[in-house]
C-alpha cells in the first residue's frame, strides 16, 4: 500500500498547519479522526450531509473524481467554492494533498 502526504491547513487562526501520512485508499475524513483533527460528520462519513466540506487546494488528481451526489451535499455547505469537496468522499489515489478545513466553530454545539 502506497503511503502519501497530507498537508492540512486550518481557517480557524489558534490551529498549526499539520503534515500528516495518508495511506492509498484512505480518506481525509480518516486521517482527522485518526489524528484528533475536528471535522464534523454528521452522517457518519457516508456522503449524507455536508458538515466534513472542505477545501482541496493542491492535489486535486489525487483523488478519486467527485460524484453527483457529492456535487449535490457541497451546494448546501456552507461558503462552498469551485475546489470544495467532502472530506469522506476524498478517497486517496496517488501523490500528495493539501487541504483546508473550514472554521469547525459555526457548528451548533462545537
Amino acid at each position: 500500500m502506497n503511503v502519501f502526504n497530507i498537508k492540512i491547513n486550518f481557517e480557524e487562526k489558534d490551529h498549526q498547519t499539520l503534515e500528516l501520512p495518508i495511506a492509498e485508499g484512505e480518506s481525509v475524513l480518516d486521517v482527522c479522526l485518526e489524528n484528533g483533527i475536528d471535522l464534523q460528520h454528521n452522517c457518519g462519513g457516508v456522503c449524507g450531509c455536508s458538515t466534513c466540506h472542505i477545501y482541496v487546494n493542491r492535489g486535486m488528481d489525487s483523488i478519486q473524481e467527485i460524484s453527483d451526489k457529492e456535487e449535490d451535499f457541497i451546494d448546501r455547505a456552507v461558503n462552498p467554492r469551485i475546489t470544495s469537496r467532502l472530506g469522506c468522499q476524498c478517497i486517496m489515489i496517488d501523490g500528495d494533498l493539501e487541504v483546508t478545513i473550514p472554521d469547525q466553530s459555526q457548528f451548533m454545539g462545537h
